[in-house]
C-alpha cells in the first residue's frame, strides 16, 4: 500500500481556562527531519512529543506546532505584598522626617517600583498534559489519513506508468524477430564478402561471431525487465512503508531499459526504449514523495 509523505493534520481541545491546538504538516525527505514549535510551559515534554511524532510518521520533513490560548483570566501575576509594604514603610518614614503628608499618591508611585508585581511560573498539570496528548494523537490521525489519500493517487499513477512500460516491452518483443532477421541478413552479406578473401580465418570468425551475437541478444534483458515490473507492483501492495524499496527496484528497471537500448541496434526498438525511459523518469519523480 502506497503512503505519501505529504500531509496536514490539526486538532484542538479545550480545558478550563485554555484552548490547546496541535498542527502537523509534512513534506518529502530522505530521512526524518522534524522541527517543533513548543511553548516554554510544555518544553519538559518535548522529547515525548518528538518521539510520538517520529514513530508515527516515520519519514519526511515534518513541522509540529503546539499552541495554547488562555480563555479565562489566569492568576499567575500577583502583587508582591511584602515588597509593597516595605516600600511604603520606608517612604512614610522619609515623609515623616521631612514633614510631608503620605497621601494616596504615594501608594500609586510605589506600584511602579520594581518587584511590586511578580509572575509565578505556571506548572504543567496532568490534566493539561493529557489534553495535549489527545490533541497530538488526533492530529497524527488526521495527517496519516491525509497521507493515505495522497498515497492512493500516487499508487494509481505509478500503476499506470508501470503498465505503460509493460506495454512498451510487449512492443519490443513484437519487433524483436524483425530485428533478428535484419541482423542475420547483414551478417550473411558480410560473410559472403569476406569468406573468399585469402586472409579469412574461419576459427577467428566463429569466435567473433559468437561474441557479436551475445552482445546483441536481449532475451535476458526482456525477462529481467518483466520480472522487475511485476516485483514493483507486488511491492506496492505490501503493508509496510516501501518508498525506498520501490526506489531500488526502479533503479534496476532503469538498468535493464538502458541495456536493452544499447543492444537493440534497431531504430523502432530504440524509439520504444526512449518512451520507456520517459515513463521511468515520471515514476522516479513520484517515488520521491512515497513513504
Amino acid at each position: 500500500m502506497i503512503t505519501s509523505m505529504t500531509g496536514f493534520g490539526k486538532s484542538t481541545v479545550e480545558i478550563p481556562n485554555k484552548k490547546i491546538t496541535v498542527e502537523i504538516k509534512s513534506l518529502n525527505s530522505k530521512q526524518v527531519d522534524l522541527n517543533t514549535k513548543i511553548p516554554s510551559l510544555y518544553r519538559e515534554k518535548e522529547f515525548i512529543i518528538r518521539n510520538t511524532v517520529s514513530s508515527n510518521l516515520q519519514r519526511g520533513k515534518i513541522d509540529c506546532g503546539v499552541y495554547y490560548e488562555v480563555t479565562n483570566f489566569d492568576k499567575t501575576t500577583v502583587v508582591n505584598k511584602q515588597a509593597v509594604i516595605g516600600y511604603y514603610n520606608q517612604l512614610k518614614d522619609i515623609c515623616d522626617e521631612i514633614h510631608l503628608d503620605a497621601d494616596q499618591s504615594l501608594f500609586q508611585s510605589i506600584m511602579r517600583f520594581p518587584e511590586t508585581l511578580k509572575t509565578e511560573r505556571p506548572q504543567l498539570e496532568e490534566e493539561e498534559w493529557q489534553a495535549i496528548q489527545t490533541a497530538l494523537n488526533s492530529a497524527l490521525e488526521e495527517i496519516n489519513k491525509f497521507r493515505k489519500q495522497e498515497g492512493e493517487a500516487l499508487e494509481l499513477d505509478l500503476t499506470k506508468r508501470i503498465k505503460n512500460i509493460d506495454t512498451l516491452l510487449e512492443e519490443v518483443i513484437k519487433h524483436d524477430p524483425e530485428r533478428v532477421d535484419t541482423i542475420k541478413t547483414r551478417l550473411t552479406e558480410h560473410l559472403n564478402e569476406i569468406q573468399d578473401s585469402p586472409s579469412f580465418d574461419k576459427n577467428r570468425f566463429e569466435q567473433e561471431m559468437i561474441y557479436y551475437l551475445e552482445k546483441l541478444d536481449v532475451t535476458e534483458e526482456k525477462v529481467r525487465l518483466k520480472n522487475h515490473l511485476d516485483y514493483f507492483v507486488n511491492t506496492m501492495n505490501e503493508d509496510e512503508a516501501n518508498g525506498k524499496k520501490l526506489g531500488f527496484i526502479a533503479q534496476e528497471i532503469g538498468r535493464e531499459i538502458n541495456t536493452l537500448g544499447s543492444k537493440a541496434n534497431h531504430t523502432k526498438i530504440q524509439q520504444i526504449v526512449v518512451n520507456m525511459k520517459d515513463e521511468l523518469e515520471k515514476i522516479k519523480e513520484q517515488l520521491l514523495n512515497v513513504l
